[in-house]
């Protein structure tokens, strides 16, 4: 069966056709990627994308919002684009939809995609595991964390608010991070500090610390500096996302009691290789007396290029067990 999956961020929405069989998904095409600035709405959209296919769309919906899925209407974080699930049928000229929050798709997309979909990052060098619970996490415009449940042939997807645990510094620059922050904000979530903008914090409290001028800066700034390797206060700031990340997925794994944890999210496949190589597994494993129980859960990052088209693919699947 063809449907046509769609993956709505603020900046961008990407549509594809998808092949489901099973309650899997065995195709999906190159997908087309659209600003979501040049259109009115999804049904605009979605129209255009049926102009660029030249063929009558499928006459079914995998849509993945980056917005919690409750209510009748849905308004998008970041997009102006407004959503009222009753009316999607009737919109967009379909006979079945799904509907899930972005981060929920990525969930499904760990709990389906194969193995070499998949780096090691830490831990044990094994697959992920066909029972039991795995943590998703990722950073991008939020902290995203699900949680996948493996039993059998079947699995379960958790969206969870994980990202808005309270921040824990571990170190004298993290509390000059959590004290710098508390300006702003009244409570310093997680997300504040392992997310694309929370690399300003970061930033900027580096230069306080090191007595620099602070530059108002955008995050978008910053990480192209990062990447970029030729500025010392971002490339220290990337060094501490990756601690910081890694003391945050690790407690993430000791709430979930997972047998593996991955890193997903539009800002992890970019920090491949700074992962490998900073002090991201010694912060995951830093857990005191259960540092023998961390260690012995495999850490890795998902390289699908587009977990959220082909996760809400999966849910759809999973919902219609076509």
């Amino acid at each position: 069966m063809e449907i046509v999956a769609v993956d709505i961020g603020g900046t961008h929405a990407r549509f594809a056709i998808a092949e489901i069989d099973g309650g899997r998904v065995v195709r999906l095409d190159e997908p087309v990627t659209q600003k979501t600035s040049e259109h009115g709405s999804l049904q605009l959209a979605w129209q255009a994308f049926g102009e660029t296919l030249g063929r009558p769309l499928p006459r079914a919906a995998a849509i993945a919002i980056a917005s919690p899925i409750n209510g009748d209407v849905i308004k998008l974080t970041n997009n102006p684009w407004i959503i009222r699930p009753p009316l999607i049928r009737e919109r967009l000229e379909v006979d079945d939809y799904s509907l899930i929050n972005d981060f929920g798709a990525v969930g499904h997309a760990v709990a389906q995609l194969e193995d070499d979909h998949f780096v090691h990052l830490c831990g044990p060098e094994q697959p992920l595991p066909n029972r039991g619970s795995i943590t998703v996490c990722g950073p991008g415009t939020g902290l995203g964390v699900a949680q996948v449940f493996r039993a059998a042939d079947r699995y379960h997807v958790i969206e969870t608010e994980g990202g808005h645990m309270d921040f824990a510094p571990l170190d004298g620059i993290e509390d000059a991070i959590l004290k710098r922050l508390r300006k702003t904000y009244t409570r310093v979530s997680v997300e504040r500090v392992c997310s694309g903008p929370g690399i300003v914090g970061i930033y900027e409290t580096l230069a306080a610390i090191e007595d620099r001028p602070v530059r108002q800066l955008d995050d978008k700034t910053i990480w192209t500096l990062a990447f970029d390797g030729q500025d010392s206060l971002a490339s220290a700031a990337l060094d501490r996302f990756c601690l910081s990340l890694g003391a945050v997925a690790g407690d993430l794994a000791l709430a979930h009691g997972p047998k593996g944890v991955v890193i997903a999210g539009g800002l992890g496949l970019r920090l491949r290789d700074h992962l490998l190589r900073s002090g991201f597994a010694q912060r995951f494993v830093a857990k005191g007396r259960f540092q023998q129980l961390m260690s012995g859960i495999p850490v890795k990052l998902i390289t699908h290029p587009q977990p959220g088209l082909y996760g809400a693919a999966a849910a759809f699947a999973q919902e219609h067990m076509q």
